[in-house]
């Protein structure tokens, strides 16, 4: 206990924020051996995803020494690279601790020489990620964990391009916060820094202006969710000027709370996180519903099934994906649509049809946004860039844009969103996708079932064979290693990877249902949900999950 006892003291006596001190101490005073072990058992690690983690006291934990450091580590990183007195920009959500991370971001950068500036309140992270460009910055800041329990928050990193990092730079920034010994070493001055105006925001919500085809149908009407957090008055701004009427908001999720209190975790995804959504749409009877997760980066649909008093259901990330790809092409988009590994093959079949080019990436928007001459780029976990030229990220705002543009165009020929899935599937084949996702307490837990994949992979998933079995840490021919396996199966894939950013293990899965008319459709439906539940079945009795 001494030695844990002497670095709690340590951390203690250098850190700025009184109630996290509080904490520490009582901790410290009970002699709680087992907290204070797992708060000082390591540091919170630097990766590609930036910092995320739960709020608290200690190296383990998301608090303001922490912060401190990886701003000190950025900054001695931009320095090394020759930007000795460039601007960084800083922005924020309206989680527990966002302002006070975005604040001392700015006094850490102003103290080493950079330039920094802050947005003016809590503002989705497109706005950020738009940002970093129209103002020249060398790099970027968002104190965001975006759709994580309320517990949590965190610190991603972009550079002056507006995408994320990727390696080596998060090893290298990593390697700089490890050489802070001390919070005293670190220049924190009071000011010296400029907090924006409106200026930023309005420039971004011109510029979603160009998202939209001149003259089209503005017709769809809408029910809004901004699931607690900070996309309403952005995602109100663009709808008004594009001239969409006005949505209907679910009052009870429409302004920012850091306590999320309708929701077990703030993601459309999860379930009963759109029940609210779903009974204001029975009240008014919208044409589409749409959510945004709380930074707004996402972007969520569900639209009704059956007649006047159908049901609504969400689409998944895979069909939004496909509708809006299928939109661009209409429209007579150009240059390269791709997308990550674990998200539908459908899209490929939709660029190949179009004469485009098309890429995989490893997960994450930090690789897609980097693709050559990108034109559209989505992951299946909804997240949607449909203007790289402006934002290099996904954003929920201007994909919430032209879904409901999409929307108003089928509305005017009488058809619905379900309508043009319907044909996709009849010209691409039905690509049906599921996900079986485990959260754990215990991360061991993850690490044993790769393990046991790995030692001994499966052969066989709901009676198809395993042609393929990929270990993607070894990297191929396209893509980087990665905590990854892939299965390849006679009208299947199978992806089982790590979450980057929450403790849970994620089995993406795809059947592939050939379709011959748009009377085959509910026998091909039926086929795929039986494959995907035999997958689901037979990997997790692989995994031992």
């Amino acid at each position: 206990m001494d030695g844990l006892t002497a670095r709690a003291k340590a951390w203690l006596a250098e850190d700025p924020d009184a109630e996290t001190r509080e904490e520490l101490a009582k901790l410290i005073d009970a002699e709680d051996t087992a907290e204070l072990t797992t708060r000082f058992s390591g540091t919170l690690q630097f990766g590609t995803a930036g910092l995320r983690g739960e709020l608290g006291a200690g190296p383990m934990r998301m608090n303001r020494s922490v912060v401190i450091r990886a701003a000190a580590g950025l900054a001695a990183y931009l320095k090394a690279k020759g930007q000795t007195d460039g601007l960084v920009v800083i922005g924020y959500d309206a989680r527990h601790k966002s302002a006070d991370f975005a604040r001392d971001t700015a006094a850490v950068m102003t103290g080493a020489g950079l330039r920094a500036a802050v947005l003016p309140r809590p503002l989705p992270t497109p706005v950020l990620a738009y940002a970093i460009r129209h103002l020249g910055a060398v790099a970027g800041v968002e104190v965001t964990a975006s759709h994580n329990p309320p517990r949590d928050n965190g610190y991603k990193v972009y550079l002056g391009d507006g995408s994320q990092i990727v390696p080596p730079a998060d090893a290298e920034i990593a390697a700089e916060i490890a050489a802070i010994t001390s919070l005293a070493d670190v220049p924190r001055p009071d000011s010296g820094w400029e907090t924006l105006d409106d200026g930023v925001l309005d420039a971004y919500l011109a510029r979603t202006d160009e998202v939209l085809a001149a003259g089209s149908p503005r017709t769809a009407r809408t029910v809004y969710t901004a699931m607690h957090g900070v996309g309403k008055e952005t995602l109100l701004a663009a709808f008004a000027r594009a001239g969409f009427p006005e949505p209907v908001l679910v009052a009870e999720q429409a302004e920012p709370d850091p306590d999320f209190p309708t929701v077990a975790f703030p993601n459309p995804e999860e379930p009963g996180a759109m029940d609210l959504a779903f009974a204001k749409a029975h009240e008014t009877d919208p044409d589409l519903i749409i959510a945004n997760d709380p930074d707004a980066d996402r972007c969520a649909a569900a639209v009704k099934e059956g007649g006047d008093k159908g049901q609504f259901r969400m689409l998944r990330g895979d069909e939004v994906g496909a509708l809006l790809a299928e939109h661009l092409v209409r429209r007579g988009a150009r240059g390269t649509f791709a997308e990550s590994i674990v998200s539908s093959s459908l899209l490929g079949r939709i660029a190949e049809k179009a004469g485009l080019p098309y890429e995989e990436t490893l997960t994450g928007f930090k690789w897609i946004a980097r693709v050559e001459g990108l034109r559209y780029g989505y992951e299946e976990a909804l997240g949607y860039c449909v203007d790289p030229e402006g934002v290099r990220d996904k954003d929920g705002i201007t994909a919430a844009l032209l879904i409901t543009e999409l929307a108003s165009e089928l509305k005017s020929e009488g058809r619905t969103l379900l309508d043009l899935l319907d044909d996709l599937a009849v010209e691409h084949g039905l690509h049906a996708t599921d996900q079986l996702s485990v959260r754990v307490d215990d991360l061991s837990l993850i690490s044993d079932a790769m393990r046991r994949l790995r030692e001994q992979p499966p052969t066989l998933l709901a009676g198809l064979s395993v042609t393929k079995a990929e270990d993607l840490t070894k990297g191929t021919d396209a893509l980087p290693p990665t905590d990854g396996l892939r299965y390849t199966l006679d009208g299947a894939r199978v992806i089982v990877r790590p979450s980057g950013t929450e403790p849970k293990l994620k089995c993406y899965l795809e059947v592939v249902v050939p379709v011959g008319t748009h009377d085959d459709l509910p026998a091909a439906r039926a086929k795929a949900t039986e494959l995907l539940s035999a997958i689901k079945r037979d990997l997790s009795a692989a995994a031992g999950i």
